[in-house]
């Protein structure tokens, strides 16, 4: 009886977590399927009268003259370029990492990248600006990934390398020993093991470009390359603005960072188990 009495601090603060990450996207679900009248009634009402999800109906309609062309396009750039970036910054993050941990001496280089991640953004605006227009890269898919990855892939490298540093290295050096080499072993024996970590290190990264504006909104013009973030604060510059709608762009705008995060959770899982279970 005492031990439950013990748990109920710690559900309670569950709940105000909970609460504090349900209590906006909730309001904001009521906002998309509430009318123009149920938005602007005062006092304010929690519930709207008359559901309403025609908003829904035009975001998801390619038809012209329907803001659906243009969040469809957004959503489309957002997923190339996210995922494009955390693919690339993967890729160069992991020898970074496995590197910087398994040989010492090297650390210059890691605070040298991680003081960099620090810097302000607006600090490289015209360098980065500069280097684009000079390679033609200005409002394309491939700019915005190179312009990502110089956020993501410090972020990646830092935190890949402290998950090396915690993985015991004597199976790597047996595997040395019978004659692997440097990529050999990162592959099938570092990897596997750092799987729980690597999803994780992915999703951050993931979210990290699909959240960003500030770039996009420089080095992007039009609708060809880009991002949802800035799509989202062009349906709010108009002099009559549909916050109902807005907030309907909210909420799809969200379930691709969702449905990735369940996904993960489910492989993070397994490969938690599995690594376990090998080492």
């Amino acid at each position: 009886m005492k031990r439950k009495i013990r748990l109920i601090p710690r559900y309670l603060a569950a709940l105000l977590v909970a609460l504090s990450i349900l209590t906006p996207m909730i309001w904001l679900f009521l906002m998309s399927v509430s009318s123009t009248a149920d938005l602007t009634r005062i006092p304010l009402e929690w519930l709207p009268r008359q559901w309403d999800f025609s908003r829904y109906v035009r975001l998801v309609s390619l038809a012209p003259g329907q803001p659906g062309e243009l969040f469809l396009h957004a959503l489309l750039n957002s997923l190339l370029v996210a995922c494009g970036a955390t693919l690339v910054s993967l890729m160069l993050a992991i020898p970074a990492a496995f590197s910087f941990s398994r040989y010492p001496g090297r650390d210059g280089w890691l605070f040298a990248s991680l003081a960099i991640y620090m810097v302000p953004p607006v600090a490289f605006v015209l360098p980065l600006y500069f280097v684009l227009q000079q390679l033609n890269l200005l409002n394309t898919h491939l700019g915005l990934i190179l312009v990502y990855c110089s956020l993501i892939l410090p972020f990646l490298t830092w935190m890949l390398k402290n998950q090396f540093d915690t993985l015991p290295q004597d199976i790597e050096q047996a595997a040395r020993l019978d004659g692997l080499r440097f990529w050999q072993v990162l592959l099938r024996i570092t990897l596997p093991l750092a799987k729980p970590v690597l999803g994780a290190s992915a999703l951050f990264g993931w979210l990290l470009a699909w959240d960003e504006f500030f770039y996009a909104l420089l080095y992007t013009s039009n609708i060809e390359a880009q991002t949802l973030p800035v799509t989202i604060a062009g349906f709010t510059a108009g002099r009559a603005t549909d916050d109902g709608l807005i907030a309907a762009v909210g909420i799809l705008a969200s379930l691709p960072p969702l449905l990735i995060a369940i996904w993960l959770q489910k492989s993070l899982v397994s490969g938690l188990a599995s690594g376990g279970s090998k080492g």
